[in-house]
């Protein structure tokens, strides 16, 4: 997230309790009144809403040493909802021109991360 806030950056958030763990980002919670956060910010919700739903019925579960990975295929496929077709040749153009990959490749970071951090 760190990448893709300019310095000084004013956000509106639902004051999720991971944004208190970000490092050297001061975090200020503002409270809307007792509006629910569906109400102040309905887009934002759904969207967090479904990646949660995604996450859990696709994964079950999230783990956080893949979470770009999980917010990558997330967005390819948010982005491509309302055309399924242009979807299926998008995936299936990389499928085409991407060589093989061997699972401990795919799994790589993952494992660097745990031995590094038992």
């Amino acid at each position: 997230m760190l990448s893709a806030v300019a310095p000084q950056t004013r956000l509106i958030t639902d004051d999720w309790p991971s944004y208190q763990d970000l490092p050297s980002v001061w975090h200020n919670a503002i409270t809307l009144g007792p509006m629910a956060a569906h109400i102040a910010l309905p887009w934002t919700h759904r969207l967090f809403s479904n990646f949660k739903r995604w996450g859990l019925g696709v994964y079950h579960g999230l783990r956080k040493t893949n979470l770009q990975h999980y917010l990558d295929e997330f967005v390819f496929r948010f982005n491509r909802r309302r055309t399924r077709h242009a979807a299926f040749d998008t995936l299936l153009g990389i499928g085409a021109r991407t060589a093989p990959v061997p699972y401990r490749v795919l799994i790589r970071k993952a494992i660097e991360a745990a031995a590094t951090h038992p």
